[in-house]
């Protein structure tokens, strides 16, 4: 299309409209396995934009995609006409009403923030997705979204009160439940808004009411007792009302509206019934059992006793945890390697009457022989287990190599009563192509996810895509089953909807289509008329990977395009700080897509795939999409596929550099140890510079950082300085707990040496050797920066140094959480191939101070009688890299040691300030948004007497800048309680 027809088409908006190639990319993939790219991207401001945009598309004969998280995994916002965001924008709770039991929404509302609104009212949505914390309640409509307690609360229709439309004329309407008369009000055009609307009721009255169309609904359509049924639109479900079902339901266009996937009408308000909220205990009862088969038969039993979920994860998921940071941690309930586990949610007003189920369900299991474990988890760990199974999707995406578990059948819902019997011959289908399958999800409710193992980047893998997705099909059809149940039929599931309810319900559905959007405006090629379902793929069949040499070897992921290639779209990083984490602390602010792990890894991906530059990395849009990455790490621990994306910004800055020049700052940056070791030859000139007004101004502008950001200042003497004096001086203290090697970082030598005085002697008056062995710098300013491979020089020197003194009885414990870190994290993909068992080694001898002292703490090595008894409140903000690779319980742990001193982590995610980043001009207001999510906020709340403590540098010059208060590293804390 013309880009002026665009130009002209964005200046009548309020709101936005982008079709620059970064934003059009970013849209162009969803969580599936579709990727086609968008003629533009719209942020409508208001419904008048939305009209605007339909007008549009009627006129230059576009389509609108309506878009809220974009984690639909049949392709659903996946298309060639503009794709129409309204998570920014349409964000509102508009109403509540407790008495009656509603609330009123817009449909860019998040389902988890919502029901933290609805708490205070004591009420409650019930679909509950796997991706609730981003989720928003507008996708959840469209896909009728259900969840692991949909035995409960059953889908999104069933709670869909009302919603308020734009047709595709452009007209508004209410579409409510309708008496009899009321319906044929609308029909006749009494109180109808449009002649489309009454087209609308008069051809659905023309369609529903004929006897040959209603028995041949209710033939073909999914059983009545499959309750998950998002197969086509729901006609069926429309057939049961008023008035053509004498007796029935009202009358509501509701009913098929959700799971209509955003083709037939663009909702702006949506009505909710909620609910109270649900027992304020809950059991989950983790049946062990030694095959999937088995695991069914368990739940067969289990639904007798009423559960509000029964979840499966089989060992393939299982498996998959182990590797994973954060997920390895909520294992704790895991006994051997069963076949699968089935969790069983018990939820009561008390944990008596949960106990009670739990024993009677479990002997009834051990009655019929099924399961071999039971444990009962209660409290605060129920979390974890749910946790653990929710991560399944994003886990199964980090098989390596090119073959994945793949969304093609993954959907399929049956009778519960069917569904054992259904595995065994769905695993039989695919034991004929020599495949298997990943389990897990929804046994309560009749439907599993299966996941196939495929490489679609293969003509055989594609052509194998579309033969197990034929013979599912035909699989389902003989249980009078869904082919969805809750993720939609979109473009993947659209092509087999004629064999699921016949040539004659597939004619309908069209006219449903045709006589809602005649125009085929509202997302085309979905659900009906779909293109064929293997065309438009992420992948091409018979594409090859390119080789793409690296700094960074990439050595778990096969590469560096198959660890951009590990995002799998689920979104997680799109949560937001009400949610709690880290990752992405950028998007927390901008709400920009482009800032999240998901757009970063797949700008990488797109381009690396599809280049046609020598140099593939040499391109602005990736560098666009990286600009906010602030290299927090929260991505390699929170993102269920371990996509690191700091490790991805700085391989991609380095070959950025390489073909367009090392900016200035970079360079300063960079070489900010050198610097700092030349400034340390006379630190009053240096801190005089940067502390008086003009001069430090005048520096701040030539070097690009923020005029209200103070710089960090120089110590009088260097730690190294100092601890050599201290030795001289110190020659007879005893150690009587052993030896360790302080990693004498560049941040606390030149800067915080302070602290660094303060750890020693800590260390010494416990019982401690301390030796600061001979290294380089960490090399975390280098690779902060993207300059990697100055940052490999050093890790090759610090590997070869530090190997031949650190050993397990000898650790290398470190005080600035980002360097210390680094061996156990960057080193390992940085030394060449002969140091990489002495990095290994290295790397499990290299704690923060934290975590070492927590463990002479658990030893007994260090007790509560060496520090005082006053009574103290410590609030914890902990940095991003030890939550991400180690943990901020061992800093509770070790704050917690003094008897009376109480300590509570912040639940902020990153600070905001991030190394340089937080210092340079153009990010300096987004690093001060970071801040003011979560950690300004609470820390302006605590009284004086109340210690702010954060062990990372960064995090304490931030919380000084935002809120005026000294934050205390860790180790002062503790230093100064003892006795």
């Amino acid at each position: 299309m013309n880009t002026d027809k665009l130009q002209q088409l964005a200046r009548q908006l309020t709101g936005e409209l982008h079709f620059d190639s970064t934003m059009r990319t970013l849209y162009a993939t969803d969580a599936s396995a579709y990727r086609e790219m968008p003629l533009a991207v719209a942020f409508p401001a208001n419904k008048e934009d939305i009209k605007t945009l339909i007008q549009f598309a009627r006129r230059e004969g576009t389509s609108l995609i309506p878009r809220t998280a974009g984690t639909s995994l049949a392709g659903q916002v996946v298309g060639s006409g503009i794709v129409v965001d309204v998570s920014r924008t349409f964000t509102q709770i508009l109403e509540i009403n407790p008495e009656e039991g509603w609330v009123r929404v817009q449909p860019g509302v998040i389902r988890d923030e919502l029901n933290l609104f609805l708490k205070p009212y004591g009420l409650y949505f019930g679909p509950e997705t796997s991706t609730a914390n981003r989720a928003m309640i507008g996708g959840m409509v469209g896909n009728n979204s259900c969840g692991s307690n949909s035995v409960v609360y059953r889908s999104t229709r069933e709670h869909l009160v009302s919603v308020k439309a734009i047709l595709s004329d452009g007209t508004e309407t209410e579409f409510t439940p309708l008496s009899a008369a009321e319906f044929e009000a609308k029909c006749l055009g009494e109180t109808a808004v449009s002649s489309l609307e009454t087209r609308i009721y008069q051809a659905t009255k023309a369609m529903l009411s004929h006897p040959d169309t209603q028995e041949e609904i209710r033939n073909e359509f999914p059983k009545k007792t499959v309750e998950r049924r998002n197969t086509g639109y729901a006609v069926d479900l429309l057939l049961e009302t008023e008035p053509f079902t004498p007796g029935a339901d009202a009358f509501n266009f509701c009913k098929l509206l959700a799971g209509s996937e955003g083709t037939l009408a663009f909702l702006t308000e949506i009505k909710l019934n909620v609910v109270p909220l649900p027992p304020r205990e809950i059991g989950l009862l983790c049946i062990h059992c030694n095959s999937v088969d088995e695991a069914l038969r368990a739940n067969l039993v289990a639904l007798k006793y009423q559960p509000s979920a029964s979840e499966l994860m089989d060992h393939y998921v299982l498996e998959c945890t182990k590797a994973n940071i954060e997920q390895s941690q909520n294992r704790f309930f895991v006994q051997g390697d069963p076949g699968a586990i089935l969790v069983v949610e018990i939820a009561k007003n008390s944990t008596v009457e949960i106990e009670t189920v739990a024993a009677a369900l479990t002997a009834d299991l051990k009655t019929q022989g099924l399961g071999y474990h039971y444990p009962l988890v209660l409290g605060p760990d129920t979390k974890k287990v749910w946790t653990l199974r929710k991560a399944g999707l994003g886990l199964l995406s980090n098989i390596p190599g090119d073959a994945k578990p793949v969304a093609v059948i993954e959907d399929t819902a049956v009778d519960v009563q069917d569904l054992p019997d259904f595995i065994t011959e769905f695993n039989q289908i695919l034991k004929q192509h020599d495949l298997f399958c990943v389990h897990y999800a929804h046994a309560g409710s009749g439907e599993l996810h299966l996941r196939p193992i495929l490489n679609l980047k293969t003509a055989a893998g594609n052509k194998l895509f579309r033969i197990i997705a034929e013979e599912i099909a035909r699989l389902v059809k003989k249980y009078r089953g869904s082919l969805s149940g809750e993720h939609g039929d979109g473009r993947l599931r659209g092509e087999f909807i004629k064999w699921m309810v016949g040539e004659n319900n597939y004619q309908l559905l069209e006219e449903v289509k045709r006589t809602w959007d005649p125009d085929n405006i509202f997302n085309p090629g979905k659900i009906v008329n779909t293109p064929a379902m293997d065309t438009f793929l992420r992948y091409e069949p018979g594409q090859e990977n390119p080789e793409i040499a690296t700094v960074f070897k990439f050595k778990d992921a096969q590469g560096i395009l198959r660890a951009a290639e590990l995002c799998n779209g689920s979104g997680d990083c799109r949560k937001t700080h009400l949610t709690g984490g880290t990752m992405c602390p950028s998007y927390m602010v901008t709400r920009n897509e482009k800032d999240t792990t998901r757009g970063r890894a797949n700008m990488l991906r797109e381009f690396l795939t599809r280049s046609d530059k020598a140099n593939r990395f040499d391109h602005h849009e990736i560098k666009e999409a990286m600009e906010l990455c602030i290299s927090c790490k929260g991505c390699k621990s929170e993102c269920p596929s371990n996509v690191d994306v700091a490790k991805l910004k700085a391989e991609f800055l380095q070959h950025y550099y390489d073909a367009n020049g090392i900016p200035l700052r970079t360079r300063l940056v960079g070489n900010f140890t050198n610097l700092n070791n030349l400034a340390s030859v006379a630190p009053g000139i240096y801190n005089f510079v940067f502390t008086n007004k003009f001069t430090s101004q005048l520096a701040k502008k030539v070097v690009g950082f923020a005029p209200d950001r103070p710089l960090p200042l120089l110590h009088k003497t260097t730690l190294r300085q100092w601890f050599k004096k201290h030795q001289r001086q110190n020659t007879q203290i005893k150690a009587s707990k052993g030896k360790v090697n302080l990693f004498c970082d560049e941040f606390t030598n030149f800067n915080d040496a302070e602290i660094g005085m303060k750890a020693v002697q800590l260390l010494e008056q416990l019982g401690y050797e301390v030796h600061i062995p001979e290294h380089e710098e960490s090399g975390r300013t280098y690779l902060s920066k993207g300059l990697v491979r100055e940052a490999k020089k050093l890790a090759i020197k610090n590997v070869s140094q530090l190997s031949k003194v650190v050993s397990a009885d000898a650790p290398l414990i470190g005080i600035e959480p980002s360097a210390i870190l680094t061996f156990r994290d960057e080193y390992l993909d940085l030394v060449e191939d002969n140091q990489y068992t002495s990095a290994q080694k290295l790397a499990q001898n290299s704690f923060l101070i934290d975590e070492f002292l927590a463990a002479e703490i658990a030893k007994g090595n260090i007790t509560k009688e060496q520090f005082t008894k006053e009574k103290r409140l410590i609030k914890l903000h902990g940095h991003c890299h030890q939550k991400a690779l180690s943990s901020v319980l061992f800093t509770q742990k070790m704050l917690s040691l003094p008897e009376n001193y109480k300590v509570e982590v912040i639940p902020s995610g990153c600070c905001g300030m991030a190394g340089s980043f937080g210092y340079e001009t153009e990010h300096y207001e987004v690093s001060m948004k970071i801040g003011e999510l979560v950690l300004f906020p609470t820390v302006r709340k605590q009284p004086e007497h109340v210690i702010i403590a954060a062990p990372g540098t960064s995090c304490r010059h931030q919380i000084k800048d935002g809120t005026g208060r000294k934050a205390l590293h860790t180790l002062e804390v503790l230093w100064e309680a003892l006795i």
